[in-house]
């Protein structure tokens, strides 16, 4: 039996350093299903997180988590 993982991309703003991440990470590795976080962090800009998880997450969850961390969500971009 494999296991599919689903893959969420957000933006988040305000994030400057390595304990900003670290806080993040926390509260999103905190949500059921999350088995992974990668953020790439960009000072003073909208920071890229990717969260690996092995069920979908609701937006309400990732924006929760995130605002729990002390950050925002980036406003979405339009589809291409």
């Amino acid at each position: 039996m494999s296991t599919s993982t689903q893959t969420t991309t957000v933006g988040v703003q305000g994030m400057t350093c390595g304990h900003c991440v670290s806080s993040v990470d926390e509260e999103l590795r905190a949500l059921t299903g999350v088995t992974a976080v990668d953020v790439d962090l960009v000072t003073g800009g909208t920071s890229t997180v990717t969260i690996t998880s092995t069920e979908p997450l609701s937006d309400e969850a990732v924006a929760g988590a995130i605002d729990e961390a002390g950050y925002t969500i980036a406003p979405p971009r339009s589809l291409i």
